[in-house]
């Protein structure tokens, strides 16, 4: 069996490009939220595919959607209607409490889209020229790796060779108001951010910073862009981030998890007011809104609320913060979270921490170099979540 991986993973890196370096382990199956690799060895799935599997792997009431609909139609062009994209329209919007959304593939995608409203929105309804719009975004952000979507990162090494980019994105330390308060002005059209910054580090914002993003938008009349597709769909306890400070955009950002784990989809989500500016001819996705995501994607929504997932989340995210905390290590420089998306920094590099704890049966992986991301499935149990800290407290307890 050995050899069979190696093979794999030659036969693999043979005819991939060369812009992933992933770790020597192949998954052959998903159930909940454990997998297993090749050589059946089981592991507690602590990555989701970044938050792709908030309802666990191959949940049945998804898997059931897909099939049903595939023996039905799975394609209509939006040149016409289809029989269930405004039953999926209604539930997303409901959910987002937004009038109107966009139906995109995956979450660049409505990154991409949101640049463009803004910029348009700007344009049309605070007649800002059109070179001179501008558009803040966070430092330490991610929102993609598209031109206009890294050209909102704030990381030099991202975007190396990578231009020219858009132009006219400022950005602002996240958490520090003062800042934001000197880089917004007249020809500001959005400010984008991630309620909680995944990939930058589970970074949490101060208390009451997004309420007061939120109000100085309000005072120069700038859309607020929140980029909830990483962190959204009940990962965090709440059903959107943003809840956590009862604060809400004027575009909701959403993705991964709203395929249920099993079929590309995002949404771009705004009132009216802010829609109308993309008219017919002015934006598209050939594949956006079609039959077969929305029955998956309304499955995926409904397992959410059936089984309480964000309660769930919120519950058992709790558990594991505070255990985790209590570790007693001199590794460990903080432990931080919400919900079921924790943080642990390190002092020292993590890669060799999660190789250890990925030895041990608990599947993760590090951010930034020293920063060890816990997110598993949401429908992971108190017995899991029990294993999770006890391989983690024997790995980093020193």
């Amino acid at each position: 069996m050995r050899v069979l991986m190696l093979d794999l993973y030659e036969h693999t890196d043979k005819y991939s490009s060369k812009n992933y370096s992933p770790l020597k382990l192949a998954l052959a199956k998903g159930r909940g939220a454990k997998v297993w690799d090749i050589e059946d060895n089981c592991y507690i799935d602590c990555i989701s595919g970044f938050s792709v599997v908030n309802q666990g792997h191959c949940h049945p009431k998804i898997i059931k959607a897909f099939q049903e609909q595939s023996q039905r139609i799975t394609m209509v062009s939006r040149a016409l209607y289809s029989d269930n994209l405004g039953k999926w329209e209604e539930k997303i919007c409901k959910l987002a409490n937004k009038e109107n959304v966009l139906p995109m593939n995956t979450g660049t995608e409505a990154v991409e889209t949101a640049i463009k409203m803004a910029r348009k929105w700007g344009a049309d309804i605070k007649n800002i020229d059109e070179s001179s719009s501008e558009i803040i975004a966070m430092n330490g952000n991610f929102h993609g790796r598209t031109l206009g979507s890294l050209s909102l990162s704030s990381q030099d090494s991202y975007k190396k060779g990578f231009g020219p980019l858009l132009n006219n994105i400022h950005y602002a330390d996240f958490g520090d108001i003062e800042q934001l308060k000197k880089l917004i002005n007249n020809q500001t059209t959005a400010i984008i951010l991630e309620p909680i910054q995944g990939e930058g580090g589970v970074n949490i914002p101060p208390t009451h910073f997004i309420q007061e993003v939120r109000q100085l938008c309000n005072e120069y009349n700038v859309l607020l862009i929140a980029d909830e597709i990483q962190v959204g769909l009940g990962r965090t306890g709440k059903m959107f981030a943003m809840e956590w400070e009862n604060t809400e955009p004027d575009i909701y950002l959403l993705g991964k998890s709203l395929g249920g784990g099993l079929y590309p989809i995002s949404a771009v989500l705004a009132n009216q007011d802010v829609m109308s500016v993309l008219t017919p001819g002015t934006h598209g996705s050939t594949f956006g809104g079609n039959p077969l995501a929305c029955a998956v994607s309304m499955a995926a929504l409904d397992v959410l609320n059936e089984e309480h997932l964000v309660q769930n989340a919120l519950d058992l995210g709790d558990r594991l913060l505070k255990h985790l905390q209590q570790i007693e290590s001199e590794l460990i420089v903080e432990v931080r979270g919400r919900g079921l998306f924790i943080g642990i920094e390190l002092n020292v590099a993590a890669q060799d921490y999660c190789e250890q704890m990925i030895n041990k049966g608990v599947l993760c992986k590090e951010t930034q170099g020293n920063i060890i991301r816990i997110a598993p499935p949401l429908v992971i149990d108190k017995d899991e979540i029990d294993e999770v800290i006890r391989v983690i407290t024997e790995v980093l307890e020193k």
